[in-house]
């Protein structure tokens, strides 16, 4: 007892004059590591009696959280008094200039997003969201697509467990695309409309031009006497304004998409340039060709009606393209799972001065 009650003192009074951390680990170490004082004295407790043991146990295992209660309580103290000691001396001069390279950059997505509002905004076009949890009805149903088609597989998409369900039955899901938003918007709104959808929506792939989360933006307009010339304008001057080039040139080809009826892919020319592909001149042309860049179409009249409108007086087209497509394209990225990453080397490569915001007279692609 004697001995324990020296050990003790001789701790608790060592703990608390030590003068910093670095001394205080070595106290911790001294006492508690592996080899510590302390600790061989637990050791001996599996070579007591019972009896012994019973009253040994308690007595040093008291010793033991004494001795770390103290330990912790003086490494507050002494990382309180550090922190004191700072704010006591250091001063934050407002009057210094900024740093030569400020820190911090915009992502890809998020500048090709402002790029993309600030030309669409120039054209009419307002920019509406919705959740990216959505029901099926707002996913799939209300955009014409059959319950047997392919995209409401399980293995195309990311479905909740079959309790969560919205109120009308429907099984909850992670939106596919951008397209429910247009519905909503419909619903909501009425006609006439002129909109454009970016965010995240998720499909079950992955490699380096596919991830299970990637961005898209969508664009839709509904009014009177609406054909597919205006989409096809549309189109053209929003690429011309985005890759800041007068010679694009678009193909339109039929394709199908449950929501749009025709439905044509859109096709976008380009050129060999020193071996690199640039958008830009006639597909045709030798050493020219034709990359697919986007689907698109005039609205079904099937979903014109799922929204609350009468296909017989109103018409209109939508749209849709990959957001980090288009990245990818305008600023020569070649691998969409770099987007994802978290590599500060990439994102200090492609990364855009936050003070250098997209507008139409300064260039939308303006790069600091």
């Amino acid at each position: 007892m004697t001995d324990l009650d020296q050990l003790k003192t001789d701790a608790l009074t060592r703990i608390e004059n030590a003068p910093d951390a670095a001394a205080l680990e070595a106290l911790r170490i001294e006492f508690l590591g592996k080899q510590g004082s302390i600790s061989g004295l637990m050791k001996t407790l599996g070579k007591m009696t019972p009896e012994e043991r019973q009253v040994q146990g308690p007595l040093l295992n008291g010793l033991r959280t004494e001795t770390a209660d103290a330990i912790a309580v003086r490494k507050t103290m002494l990382e309180d008094a550090e922190l004191d000691a700072r704010l006591a001396t250091e001063i934050l001069d407002l009057t210094l200039p900024a740093p030569e390279a400020p820190k911090g950059s915009v992502h890809p997505v998020s500048q090709v997003m402002d790029e993309l509002a600030e030309i669409f905004a120039d054209l009419g076009f307002s920019v509406a969201t919705g959740p990216e949890i959505e029901d099926e009805w707002h996913n799939f149903t209300a955009l014409n697509m059959a319950e047997t088609h392919p995209a409401r597989a399980m293995h195309d998409t990311f479905y909740f467990g079959d309790n969560h369900r919205d109120a009308d039955g429907n099984r909850m899901l992670l939106r596919t695309h951008t397209s429910p938003v247009q519905i909503r918007s419909m619903v909501e709104n009425g006609a006439p409309i002129r909109l454009i959808a970016p965010g995240r929506v998720y499909r079950s792939d992955s490699d380096a031009t596919h991830t299970p989360m990637f961005h898209q933006v969508e664009g839709l307009v509904i009014d009177k006497a609406i054909h597919l010339g205006h989409l096809k304008w549309t189109l053209e001057t929003f690429l011309k304004a985005f890759f800041e080039r007068d010679d694009i040139v678009l193909r339109l080809r039929p394709s199908y998409f449950p929501f749009t009826e025709p439905s044509v892919e859109v096709d976008v020319g380009w050129q060999d340039v020193k071996g690199r592909r640039v958008l830009g001149g006639d597909g045709d042309a030798p050493g020219h060709g034709w990359m697919e860049l986007l689907g698109s179409g005039m609205v079904n009249t099937r979903v014109i009606e799922f929204a609350g409108l009468d296909p017989d007086e109103w018409q209109g087209f939508a749209f849709g393209v990959g957001v980090d497509r288009l990245a990818m394209l305008k600023y020569g990225m070649d691998d969409l799972r770099a987007f994802f990453d978290g590599d500060q080397r990439w994102l200090d490569h492609y990364g855009f001065s936050p003070f250098d915001q997209p507008t139409l007279s300064a260039g939308v692609g303006a790069k600091a």
